[in-house]
């Protein structure tokens, strides 16, 4: 038996009502946080500057949502809340990264908008007379301004302490001197040398270290650094690198090579960097002068994007040198458009599925083993029949990639390597 529409207005009638938005509200949670995630990230200047933000920007999302709908279902007053660890840490990470508190204002202000938008629409969907819904609604507009008044005035709180406490622990003169650069600002090369020791007339390895661990702090930060000054030592030019701090987890690293170019031994540094438990680092290409400190930096940045986005797929140390990663880097930047490109070249294989994804490797292999069969076999560790058999069912059907330019598949199947799932077709859109 239906249950009659609500007609009255009572207190108990709005909250049940109030309750019962929540948890429909509850049901579209994981899809709320989620866009409304990406919607700040693609809107607000400096949220997106790399995946680990972003996904930190997801968390922050996800625990204030969830925490709304806790109090809307249940009735829970805000002076009895906690922050979530969630919101401040990714206000803390902004403040360490030197990201303008008024992004973060901004950021709460879009989501709450974004957030009544979602309520109005369940709202709307209620069995209730119009004037009952105007009141359910404006009880819930109420809340969720008050928790968004109490939450961003803590979280800006907790901001404005660690941009002061972070600026101190790393304004100093060498600091200052490398973001300069990296921002184009005039600095005398003799000035940079005479206060950092360091000498901009010369061949720059830039890296970008970080930690993967769960916990972090100040310890992360020196075993790092130490990591960067092992490299340098092991195949620098005899002076150390010049290292600053990103955040707790995050340092910028140039390692000096001399007057003279050499090659960079990338698998010596996976080798390394893998006997580092939970350390990540990334290379530009050894550049000269000041211009070259600025690009191989730009360099380095752009490979730990790709190993970032690849979600744990590449090795612990990935360089802008290494196949793919240069033109990854900058087709990360449009996933949609790069996954709808990738879908048109591959076909059948763009799927993401565990047979389409063997079919994947063997081919992406065979091609830049320059379609060899016994090198592709090597080095899958496979029979030299089974990459044949592999290959025929590739190009078995129409929907093979056959009809592109081997070029283009060879690309395709690189971004796939890279950016798995988030460049691939789920299996149930085929």
């Amino acid at each position: 038996m239906s249950r009659a529409p609500v007609a009255s207005g009572s207190d108990g009638d709005i909250l049940a009502l109030v309750s019962e938005t929540a948890r429909r509200l509850n049901a579209r949670q994981p899809r709320i946080a989620r866009d409304m995630s990406d919607r700040l990230a693609r809107e607000i200047d400096r949220l997106d500057v790399d995946q680990h933000l972003v996904e930190l920007l997801h968390a922050s999302v996800d625990a204030n949502t969830k925490t709304i709908v806790h109090v809307l279902t249940n009735h829970i007053p805000i002076d009895h809340l906690q922050p979530t660890t969630a919101a401040v840490e990714y206000a803390l990470r902004l403040a360490q990264r030197d990201i303008p508190g008024n992004s973060l204002v901004r950021a709460y202000h879009m989501g709450q908008d974004y957030f009544i938008q979602r309520v109005f629409e369940e709202v709307q969907g209620l069995d209730c007379a119009a004037e009952v819904k105007f009141e359910v609604l404006r009880h819930i507009s109420q809340v969720v301004y008050q928790y968004i008044d109490w939450i961003s005035l803590y979280v800006i709180d907790a901001y404005s302490e660690e941009r002061e406490r972070w600026n101190n622990a790393r304004g100093n003169v060498q600091s200052s001197l490398v973001h300069k650069i990296l921002a184009q600002q005039p600095v005398e090369a003799s000035t940079f040398e005479a206060e950092t020791g360091y000498r901009l007339g010369q061949f720059h390895l830039a890296a970008v270290v970080w930690s993967t661990r769960p916990e972090e702090g100040a310890g992360d930060l020196r075993a790092l650094e130490e990591f960067l000054r092992s490299l340098a030592a092991r195949w620098g030019a005899g002076s150390p690198p010049i290292i600053t701090a990103v955040d707790r987890s995050t340092a910028w690293g140039w390692i000096p090579m001399g007057r003279r170019q050499r090659a960079v031994d990338v698998d010596e540094v996976r080798r390394a960097a893998e006997d580092e438990p939970g350390c990540r680092i990334a290379l530009g290409l050894p550049a000269s002068g000041t211009a070259g400190f600025k690009r191989s930096h730009e360099q380095a940045q752009a490979a730990r994007a790709v190993a970032l986005a690849s979600a744990g797929r590449t090795s612990a140390a990935v360089s802008f040198g290494d196949p793919g990663v240069a033109i990854v880097s900058l087709l990360a930047k449009d996933i949609e458009s790069t996954r709808l490109w990738g879908s048109e070249v591959l076909g059948r294989l763009a799927c993401d599925d565990e047979n389409a994804a063997v079919l994947r490797e063997t081919l992406r292999v065979f091609l830049l083993n320059g379609e060899n069969y016994g090198r592709t076999a090597e080095e899958l560790l496979l029979h030299r029949n089974t990459v044949k058999y592999r290959l025929g069912k590739v190009f078995a059907d129409g929907a093979s990639p056959s009809t592109h330019d081997r070029l283009d598949v060879a690309l395709a199947l690189q971004v796939c390597h890279f950016l798995g799932p988030r460049v691939l077709r789920p299996t149930t859109a085929v």
